[in-house]
């Protein structure tokens, strides 16, 4: 780009003329790009909106069934023989638990051995029956030593497992065998190895395979491990000892403190929406009717009366109190009071019942359609807005490209001035030297 000196021939500062003049140019460009920033802006107030709504619910659906809000907790007569961990899932009730017998896999061990590497076995095939199926291990040179055949089982990938242990005896060196299941047994045959100094591999049993057994209220309950979760929806049980003549009393109660708490974190995250709304009035977008329709659809469902599902008809009655602002106040010792007058009751009020949805089930159905990713508000408002935002960006393109081609035609007219202006002074200046050396007219004569 070519270095201008404006107004050297005119005095003029035609760079700043021509700022001034662009500047009025570009007033168009400049409610575009304000337009484009209220979109963006709006889009964010929207988004965050959207992030409070799905917090809230979240927490409405922490209490929209009784299995969620019950948040179970276990006492137990004792944890001698098993410990129990509830789920949120759990029922609440009581149950009598006998441990009849603990899970456990089949081990077979060998006699000691002097050693371990020597290859002291015949070889051939080596036969390991697992539940009921033959298989067939090969040993040879390489690896008829008793680590060899460890190895060789190993291998073989059968479910049964090979490790040798040192027993600290003369002969110190003992094969053991171990099933990965309870539920089958396996046998070894080393009767087809040939040779060797070793000939005796004769596995006797130390551990049967069995599963663990369980008695719950009289029903008998197996299974292949014993930690089991199957049994009594939502309870983990994990079986410690054994003895069936002890019966253990596994109590499942709600945790009303836990219950208090997910209410309160509703509440909290209730409030947070009201107040965030509430901040939002100044700005431009303060009267979107999006802001009044939210916020006066979830006071309705806060202050709904619910009948026909037990002790309490609103939340008010369980310490919900509306302030002047819109926000929830909650009072602890009314909730309190409410929990263990009839906590069921209390509870119905927020889940609902097969005929009637509580008032928590109704924020979540709500806020669910709110935050749809699909056609929830931000969603709809994102869409909207990166049409809009396109639109102007594409007009903004448009207009930059026109006001460019206007900045060089107005420095092209200027440049063109300063150089007539420049040849006009020219011509002027040697009008006056001519002027200047031409004899005076009139001038007195000699005498």
């Amino acid at each position: 780009m070519a270095i201008t000196f404006g107004g050297l021939a005119t005095g003029l500062d035609t760079g700043s003329i021509i700022s001034e003049l662009m500047s009025i140019e570009r007033t168009p460009i400049t409610r575009l790009e304000n337009d484009k920033a209220f979109f963006t802006n709006r889009l964010a107030v929207f988004s965050k909106l959207d992030g409070k709504l799905s917090t809230l619910q979240e927490k409405a659906e922490a209490i929209d069934t009784p299995i969620e809000l019950n948040s179970p907790s276990v006492d137990s007569s004792s944890e001698s023989y098993l410990s129990v961990t509830a789920g949120g899932k759990a029922q609440l009730g009581t149950y009598q638990i006998s441990v009849v017998a603990l899970a456990q896999q089949q081990k077979d061990v060998s006699q000691g051995y002097v050693d371990k590497t020597t290859n002291s076995f015949g070889t051939g095939t080596l036969n390991l029956t697992v539940a009921g199926e033959l298989n067939e291990i090969t040993i040879d040179s390489e690896n008829n030593s008793l680590e060899g055949i460890a190895e060789a089982i190993n291998d073989a990938d059968l479910g049964v497992s090979a490790t040798i242990i040192n027993d600290g005896t003369a002969s110190p060196y003992r094969l053991i065998l171990t099933g990965e299941t309870v539920s089958d047994s396996f046998s070894l045959d080393s009767s087809e190895l040939t040779g060797g100094t070793d000939l005796n591999l004769a596995m006797s049993p130390t551990q049967t395979a069995q599963q663990a057994h369980v008695r719950i209220d009289g029903i008998d309950i197996y299974s292949d491990s014993n930690s089991i979760d199957e049994a009594i929806p939502g309870l983990t049980l994990d079986l410690a000892q054994a003895d069936e003549t002890v019966t253990t009393t596994i109590t499942i109660d709600a945790d009303k403190d836990a219950a208090q708490g997910k209410i309160k974190d509703f509440v909290t995250a209730y409030n947070d929406i009201i107040n965030y709304i509430a901040s939002q009035k100044t700005a431009d977008w303060g009267n979107d009717s999006t802001f009044r329709s939210v916020k006066r659809r979830m006071q309705d469902l806060l202050v709904s009366q619910q009948s026909g599902l037990g002790t309490f008809s609103s939340l008010s009655e369980l310490g919900f109190e509306t302030q002047k602002d819109g926000t929830i106040s909650l009072n602890s010792t009314t909730l309190s009071e409410a929990l263990e007058e009839d906590y069921e009751g209390a509870v119905a009020l927020f889940t609902g019942d097969d005929e009637t949805s509580g008032i928590s089930s109704q924020f979540a159905d709500y806020l669910d359609l709110l935050t749809d990713s699909a056609d929830g508000i931000y969603a709809g408002r994102k869409e909207t807005t990166d049409s809009n935002v396109k639109r102007i960006e594409q007009r903004i393109t448009s207009m930059e490209a026109r006001l460019e081609l206007k900045e060089e035609t107005l420095r092209a007219q200027f440049a063109a001035m300063e150089q007539l202006v420049s040849g006009l002074n020219s011509q002027g200046n040697y009008l006056l030297q001519q002027l200047s050396s031409m004899p005076t007219i009139g001038g007195s004569s000699s005498n």
